[in-house]
């Protein structure tokens, strides 16, 4: 192992207790503890990688009875959200990518939430014109988005999976009936968004005890209510969430929110539609890189990223050179000024198609020749070729950390990369028949126009609002080598990148890969990751011209990596994940 990577391999085992919070609470020392160790785990046949133990148990029990990755998808997605409400589930909306063996082929489903067919571009202002604040959009019907995951899970499901549908939510149905017990994680979740949970009925009565106080870790769970929604969707199909009793109590609790109601109306589900899309693919070095396009801006953004570094000999430069971290900085904030000025939802905006064109990312990498920061005015959007795109002026979305993510590979090769939310940590708040209504409409901007001109990811009805979720597959001749992927708001593309970087330039080990110190820089600002060693960097990048900010970064990475005929998988330290295989 390269001498580099040996001095880093120490840094990274040094992820602290003070590292794992959530949502500025400190997790219980159990985890903090666990945090230390290193989450590698090696198989031949098949591998599973879930933010949460049950959830990948669940997809491993369903691999190991011959199911197929999207069968093992659709049993982990079910069990997350129940075990891992805050993240995602039912109620909110994902991306998959997906690489079919036997066809060879790669494409993306996208099922990302939709605004409703009564929703202006000026949702999110209030009787003056001026933008919400943002848990004044968030909580409440407002931010309520049509749900896109059970129909993502049932439209991948008929074309590719193999075992019978029912029964990928026994595992599921099971633990929401006899329960489970609330994990520390779970619990300071809870805590940390007490008051906005108290609020309404359902979530205060499931997720507070009696005297208000959040659940304490180790109590048992149940949720029946998930259970018979999930007897439904088994028996009649998606159908079941999107018409009739479960349809008509969504759209009551959206509607019926007095202090903060939405729009979302029976309409708006009966008629939502999951989008196969053609995959984003590029190359970087010796690899093939494919993820989601729009309306996600993470695999554009993380494809730029590389792509703008990729003339600089980053790995030469190792982990530990603020020379790297410049380059990789620097290429972050490039990368975002496109992200604002072009991507959003492409059924509404018309897109540059040269954003990822070699010779544009090459003509701009030369901006990273110098030796300092860039000043705010040199960090603008380019101009790609084949722009027949407005440049839109930038908004305002604020987007914070939720998420999950979970890495997928089968015994015939098939392998599956999603990323799924309910935007938020807890979502809307509004919680309906067992599960949580996502806020997804808050990843709009809220300022629809400046100056006269449209922003790119403004409000429109049935317009999906742009996400940073970014699931890749890397290949390698040909051949799945990676899978990847990260929860953590707009960080997502910086924690993607890094760990892509990590891999394939840095030679990482997997599980050193994925509990290595973050450093982000979207908008100008260097900011990293607190507590960590990789805060000895900061004095070196503020001689360069950076203003530091050290924060709590809530990533979430769940990996896995195929070589020798060896399957790894490894799950990000800083929340409770495993990987899990055979």
């Amino acid at each position: 192992m390269p001498t580099a990577v040996l001095a880093l391999a120490t840094m990274l085992a040094a992820v602290s207790p003070a590292l794992a919070q959530e949502a500025g609470d400190r997790l219980a020392p159990e985890i903090a503890t666990a945090a230390k160790q290193p989450k590698l785990a090696t198989a031949r046949q098949f591998m599973v990688v879930a933010a949460h133990p049950l959830a990948a148990e669940a997809g491993r029990a369903i691999l190991a009875s011959g199911g197929n990755a999207i069968d093992a998808m659709v049993a982990v997605q079910l069990v997350l959200g129940l075990v891992e409400p805050q993240s995602s589930g039912l109620g909110g909306g994902a991306f998959l990518v997906y690489r079919d063996k036997a066809s060879g082929i790669i494409t993306t489903f996208d099922g990302r939430e939709t605004a409703p067919a009564a929703a202006t571009p000026d949702l999110f202002l209030d009787g003056s014109g001026k933008p919400l604040g943002f848990f004044d959009a968030v909580i409440g019907g407002r931010s309520v988005g049509t749900p896109g995951t059970p129909a993502l899970l049932e439209t991948a499901h008929r074309r590719f999976g193999r075992l019978d549908w029912a029964s990928l939510f026994e595992p599921a149905i099971r633990l929401a009936e006899e329960g489970f017990e609330v994990s520390p994680r779970l619990n300071a979740a809870i805590s940390a968004a007490a008051e906005s949970l108290y609020r309404y009925l359902p979530t205060r009565d499931y997720f507070l005890s009696e005297e208000g106080v959040p659940l304490f870790a180790g109590t048992r769970l149940r949720n029946p209510a998930y259970a018979d929604t999930l007897r439904a969707i088994a028996a009649e199909g998606a159908r079941a969430f999107y018409q009739g009793p479960i349809a008509a109590d969504i759209v009551a609790s959206v509607r019926g929110a007095d202090d903060n109601p939405g729009l979302l109306s029976t309409g708006d589900l009966a008629g939502y539609q999951v989008k196969e899309r053609e995959p984003i693919c590029f190359a970087y070095r010796a690899y093939e890189i494919c993820g989601i396009g729009p309306p996600s801006s993470g695999t554009l953004t993380v494809g730029q990223i590389l792509g703008l570094i990729e003339p600089y000999d980053i790995a030469g430069h190792g982990p530990e050179s603020p020379e790297s971290w410049r380059l990789v900085g620097e290429a972050s904030r490039l990368a975002f000024a496109d992200r604002e000025a072009y991507m959003a939802d492409s059924d509404f905006v018309t897109m540059p198609r040269g954003l990822l064109n070699r010779d544009y990312l090459k003509e701009r990498s030369k901006l990273l020749a110098g030796a300092r920061a860039l000043p705010a005015e040199a960090v603008r959007p380019g101009q790609p070729p084949f722009d027949r795109a407005m440049a839109h002026p930038p908004g305002l979305t604020p987007e914070l950390p939720s998420t999950s993510h979970f890495s997928i590979v089968d015994a015939d090769g098939n392998v599956v990369s999603m990323t799924t939310t309910i935007e938020n940590g807890f979502g809307s708040r509004l919680m309906v028949r067992g599960f949580l209504l996502n806020n997804e409409l808050t990843d709009f901007s809220f300022v629809p126009e400046r100056d006269g001109r449209p922003v790119a990811n403004r409000v429109e009805p049935g317009k999906r609002p742009r996400s940073s979720m970014a699931p890749v597959i890397v290949l390698k001749d040909g051949e799945p080598y990676l899978v990847l992927g990260s929860p953590g708001g707009s960080r997502i593309i910086g924690f993607v990148a890094q760990a892509l970087i990590a891999v394939l330039d840095w030679r990482m080990p997997l599980d050193q890969a994925m509990a290595m110190p973050h450093l982000v820089n979207r908008f100008g600002v260097f900011e990293i990751e607190a507590g960590t060693p990789a805060e000895q960097l900061a004095p070196a990048l503020e001689a360069l011209g950076y203003e530091i900010g050290l924060a709590e970064m809530s990533s979430g990475l769940n990996a896995i990596r195929l070589a020798d005929g060896v399957i790894e998988g490894a799950a990000d330290p800083r929340r409770e994940g495993v990987a899990l295989g055979q």
